[in-house]
């Protein structure tokens, strides 16, 4: 088994298919992704694939050690508040078995209830630590 991190983004990436901002979704059309999104979940739990998921709120703050105290920044990087909306961790026997949990994930619905095909960022966890040699 593998685990891989299926990450959605608010920017970023490729725009999807349907893209109309979450924010100028009805009530009823988020009511419905999210609803979608936990059918995932389920399906995912239902095979012994599903490992975690976390939705984030778009707040948030850059702290770094600076020797003198911790230094808070809202800028100017690039910040994963405006990016990463939230993330779901797989365990999958294959690759080929994370591709099509990322596409079926990919078919959520969003504004008007269609598909948004969203790309969805999916990235293997590391098995190992990489050993130094010299």
């Amino acid at each position: 088994m593998a685990k891989y991190l299926l990450l959605k983004h608010y920017r970023g990436a490729p725009a999807p298919v349907n893209d109309v901002p979450m924010d100028r979704w009805t009530p009823d059309e988020v009511t419905a992704h999210v609803q979608y999104m936990q059918d995932f979940i389920r399906r995912a739990e239902a095979t012994g694939e599903f490992v975690e998921s976390q939705a984030l709120l778009p707040q948030g703050t850059f702290v770094r050690s600076d020797g003198a105290g911790p230094p808070v920044t809202d800028g100017p990087f690039a910040e994963t508040k405006d990016l990463i909306a939230g993330w779901i961790v797989i365990d999958v026997e294959t690759y080929e078995r994370a591709l099509e949990l990322a596409a079926d994930l990919s078919a959520a619905p969003g504004a008007g209830g269609k598909p948004i095909h969203e790309w969805l960022e999916l990235r293997p966890f590391m098995a190992e630590m990489p050993t130094v040699t010299e």
